[in-house]
């Protein structure tokens, strides 16, 4: 009875309750602030025990002395703040999991017709002159004067600026987005640094600083480039671990390519409930290719039927939320303007 009652009281102690139980043990234990020798008693000791880091000596000869008799408090010393350690991290993974499997929120909207924006690169066009990002089917869309007639002449849908002829008019654009903080544009400006395009010299420093510099702005395509630089070792040496980081942060900020990679990595090392999660987030976001390795993975056995019926109602969900007749038109009307 008293075993069970026991049982019952271990299980009832909440994560910080175990944190000061053992940081109580170890406080009771510690007279590490005292200076005087554990062995003959002298004031101004400072050889400290290379374990514990509890007790002081005199010296090396007192410590020697005083080592049998100090073994096993030392030794509990040493297990307690290793069992405080390892409960101090199993609680931070814990935490860590809790803000990594939510689902993020959607991309923003379209500011023209007011529908989700699509994940699908192609489905959307991030404008210099305003800073907006437009679906394709306000982009592909007739524009019209305030008399509602049809502008001929190509320009923003949303600001109505006319389309950069030239390089030096896209590296004028985009100092005055940098200007304002644009994180959009400071991780495109990146990009270009990356391969070298409008005119800017291919300079990997200078990416990687640019896309530390847009993510800590809140976007989340930058970590994605950060960490897929880590993890094929484009201008930096290859770290999965560093990758995986920024892949992380990359997906809690709403990337489904990021979150898609993370579920690619949980598969390889066979985590694949860890990879479920994720590809089923990805897939929430828009993501398709994980859609098909749960396809995959349920024709192998990897994955139940319900974890199949449930990614593919996940998608659906996010087409209902992105499809538009207008968006259609502007698919069929060109293959670069395809959305999902």
């Amino acid at each position: 009875m008293s075993t069970s009652n026991n049982c019952e009281d271990v299980a009832s102690k909440s994560k910080s309750d175990v944190l000061c139980e053992l940081e109580e043990k170890l406080q009771n234990m510690s007279t590490a602030a005292v200076s005087i020798c554990a062995n003959c008693g002298k004031v101004g000791a400072n050889n400290t025990c290379n374990k514990c880091k509890l007790v002081k000596y005199c010296n090396a000869v007192c410590k020697k002395v005083h080592k049998k008799k100090h073994k096993k408090d030392c030794e509990e010393h040493v297990r307690l703040a290793t069992e405080k350690h390892n409960e101090e991290l199993r609680i931070a993974a814990e935490l860590h999991d809790i803000e990594l499997f939510k689902q993020p929120p959607p991309l923003e909207d379209c500011p023209i017709c007011f529908e989700r924006l699509p994940t699908l690169e192609e489905g959307r066009r991030y404008k210099t002159c305003c800073g907006k990002v437009i679906c394709c089917g306000c982009v592909h869309a007739p524009v019209y004067d305030d008399q509602g007639n049809i502008v001929t002449e190509k320009k923003c849908p949303f600001c109505r600026t006319s389309p950069t002829t030239t390089d030096k008019e896209v590296v004028e654009r985009y100092k005055k987005r940098l200007e304002g903080g644009d994180a959009n544009a400071i991780h495109n400006l990146g990009c270009y640094y990356q391969d070298g395009l409008c005119g800017y010299p291919q300079d990997i420093d200078k990416a990687l600083e640019l896309w530390h510099r847009a993510g800590e702005l809140g976007n989340a395509k930058a970590y994605t480039s950060i960490g897929y630089a880590y993890e094929t070792g484009r201008g930096v040496e290859v770290d999965t671990k560093k990758a995986k980081y920024y892949y992380e942060l990359a997906a809690m900020r709403g990337s489904a390519t990021a979150r898609h990679n993370l579920g690619v990595d949980e598969a390889r090392a066979g985590n694949y409930d860890r990879a479920l999660k994720h590809y089923m987030i990805a897939i929430r976001g828009g993501d398709s290719d994980s859609l098909n390795i749960i396809q995959e993975m349920y024709s192998i056995g990897q994955a139940t039927k319900e974890d199949y019926t449930k990614a593919l109602q996940l998608y659906q969900t996010y087409l209902g939320e992105i499809k538009s007749d207008q968006r259609d038109k502007a698919a069929a009307a060109n293959e670069k303007y395809r959305y999902y």
